[in-house]
């Protein structure tokens, strides 16, 4: 680093498991003592807690959140010949999922606002064939699933919440996988409720002080949220020009930074075989290209937050500088 300031983590995961160590090593040998290894007591209690916290009658803790969308589409009986409605700005898992049971993905664009579905746009989607509409909680705020409920009761579909990115988000409807069917989520690490492996406990930290630091960044655009959400920021994904350019500059100033989606559902080599081309789907790809998610965990500073703001803000300033 040029100025020789402090690195900024993209995620800091050793403080998150230093602060929770000696209890995580309490029930770790609690757990070995009692060759509980697969279910058991302290599985079915976090079920428990977990289905209590988010306001539903049932958790099934299963292996991993791929599973666990699958499983969500298995138990609606979804199958070859069927169709399922999803963002095509999302994790491939979203639609992987929907391949492993034999059904047809059918990607949909996204509002320009927040990047999540777009209900007009999923209800002109709908066929004969659709199973399944798949509102993706993106980033750590929950879809529009309030707008989808009624067309998808009017015909019948089921809704299916990817709320892998969500734990804890609300909305005006209600709690993050408490809206729908069915819902699907993830603990791995990085995610809002994260461990060891796939499981896990961690919640985030406050983003507005981002938005106060860069309000007067006219070179980058903020997450926009839906009105009634309260985001629990799982990820800060802002938009910026020459985007690539700014990610590198980022890089060289020690800030860590990544890019949530990079490439639409429809543009990979995976579901090429579908038959979408590119411009389909001009929100999502024009987004694509700018999404940048900036650092955000638990025991992000103040001092890095403001190290982030500025190196950035002297990045997209030199964008436009030569615009």
């Amino acid at each position: 680093m040029a100025d020789g300031a402090p690195a900024v983590p993209f995620l800091d995961l050793v403080s998150q498991q230093a602060e929770v160590a000696d209890e995580v090593l309490a029930a770790w040998e609690r757990l070995l003592r009692a060759a509980h290894f697969v279910g058991g007591p302290d599985v079915a209690a976090f079920e428990r807690e977990f289905a209590a916290y988010i306001g539903v009658e049932h958790v099934v803790g299963v292996a991993n959140g791929t599973d666990a969308l699958e499983l969500a589409y298995r138990a609606l009986g979804i199958q070859a010949g069927d169709e399922v409605i999803l963002p095509v700005n999302t994790f491939i898992a979203t639609a992987e999922a929907v391949t492993a049971v034999g059904a047809t993905p059918v990607f949909v664009d996204v509002d320009d606002e927040t990047l999540l579905i777009d209900p007009a746009a999923a209800e002109s989607a709908i066929t004969e064939r659709t199973r399944a509409i798949v509102p993706v909680h993106l980033f750590g705020q929950t879809a529009p699933v309030e707008a989808l409920a009624p067309l998808a009761a009017r015909r019948g579909i089921a809704i299916v919440e990817d709320a892998a990115q969500s734990q804890g988000a609300v909305s005006a409807a209600g709690r993050a996988g408490a809206l729908g069917t069915i819902a699907a989520t993830s603990f791995y690490p990085g995610k809002n409720l994260g461990a060891a492996g796939d499981a896990g406990a961690v919640m985030t930290d406050d983003a507005a002080r981002y938005a106060d630091l860069l309000a007067a960044s006219p070179g980058v655009r903020l997450p926009g949220t839906r009105s009634g959400n309260r985001d629990v920021w799982h990820l800060y994904v802002v938009r910026v020009e020459e985007r690539d350019r700014v990610l590198a500059d980022l890089a060289a100033a020690g800030v860590g930074a990544a890019i949530h989606y990079p490439t639409p559902l429809h543009l990979t080599d995976a579901y090429a075989g579908l038959g979408y081309r590119r411009g389909q789907f001009p929100v999502a790809e024009r987004a694509a290209a700018r999404i940048l998610s900036l650092p955000m965990f638990p025991h992000l500073t103040r001092a890095q937050q403001e190290r982030v703001a500025s190196v950035l803000t002297a990045a997209t300033s030199r964008s436009r500088s030569h615009g």
